[in-house]
């Protein structure tokens, strides 16, 4: 686990009542002059956790082993130099001990990360460029950006109604079928219906042992054409951030440009991860329209580049999704 007292000035001296007093790195961020009489204080409890206080700009933050850092946290060790990857790396180390805090303090440990396997319909078709049926649902998924071979894409043709008309996606996890969702082709709501098992992500099996960081997204397309990951709702579920924190590596959340996307940035900054929403062109709704218009680097790029922690940052940004 990270130790606080490295990143703070060095000149440092212990009270009598606990407190480790120096000069503050967050006056001069408040307004205030910048603080030569060591009016900083931070004071353990335990041996990592912490609270911080100044008593110059009254600039309160505080850390909890076990729990994700805090939003004023992460501030404040920003203007102690430390950048955000570096930041996110200490908030994945300090979730991976809450497990081991429950079992140590007796609390029920959560559950193991475990899903049943579920058939598929028995209708279901893998997609065949050389079946003339299949031209139309393949065409569909060009439209998309994908070929018909990125992923193991089925269809229902001779199913009746709408199930003729859609194309599914199976879900799996530990390379085992647990569910699927059907994307119906014919534009009408629902676009989609999931078969989902609670706190089930999408795309875990695609993240390789090589990856740094896992994307987050709302739609399973979206996750598709980044190789990322998808809650399929514009919420992250405490069990579905677990089996992301299972990952551990840096989580960047990139939530759709309109009104629902904008929920899940409160959740994400919640839970201690990135959160990224590029000045894409107005027309572009979701990471799939991203990699359309822009290609799957740039948009790649993009995301990475505006990933941020800051509130007054992410604020801003969805102001202007709410403005489109």
């Amino acid at each position: 686990m990270f130790d606080i007292l490295s990143v703070l000035p060095s000149r440092k001296r212990n009270t009598p009542s606990g407190w480790i007093t120096f000069n503050c790195v967050c006056c001069t961020h408040q307004g205030h002059k910048p603080d030569k009489r060591s009016r900083g204080g931070l004071r353990f409890d335990g041996q990592y956790s912490w609270v911080y206080a100044c008593f110059n700009c009254n600039y309160r933050c505080g850390f909890t082993l076990g729990k994700p850092i805090p939003q004023k946290t992460r501030q404040m060790l920003q203007w102690c130099g430390i950048d955000d990857e570096q930041i996110g790396r200490w908030n994945l180390q300090s979730l991976e001990q809450r497990d081991l805090l429950d079992t140590l303090l007796d609390v029920p440990v959560r559950k193991k990360i475990e899903f049943e396997t579920r058939q598929l319909p028995e209708s279901a078709q893998l997609l065949d460029a050389d079946n003339r049926a299949h031209h139309q649902y393949i065409n569909y998924l060009h439209s998309r950006g994908f070929k018909h071979t990125d992923y193991p894409f089925m269809v229902t043709p001779t199913d009746a109604g709408r199930n003729s008309n859609r194309i599914i996606i199976p879900y799996t996890y530990k390379n085992k079928i647990v569910g699927h969702t059907s994307r119906y082709r014919d534009d009408k709501k629902p676009k989609y219906i999931n078969e989902q098992q609670p706190g089930y992500v999408f795309g875990v099996d695609l993240q390789k042992p090589e990856y740094s960081i896992a994307i987050v997204v709302e739609g399973i397309f979206d996750a598709l054409s980044i190789n990322g990951l998808a809650v399929m709702h514009s919420d992250i579920s405490p069990d579905q951030a677990h089996l992301i924190n299972s990952l551990n590596r840096r989580v960047i959340v990139v939530p759709d440009q309109d009104a629902s996307g904008i929920e899940m940035c409160d959740r994400a900054l919640e839970y201690g991860y990135s959160v990224s929403i590029p000045p894409w062109h107005y027309t572009v709704k979701d990471v799939n329209d991203a990699v359309l218009r822009y290609g799957k680097v740039a948009t790649l790029l993009s995301i990475i580049q505006y990933a941020t922690t800051s509130k007054i940052k992410i604020e801003m940004r969805r102001r202007r999704i709410s403005a489109k």
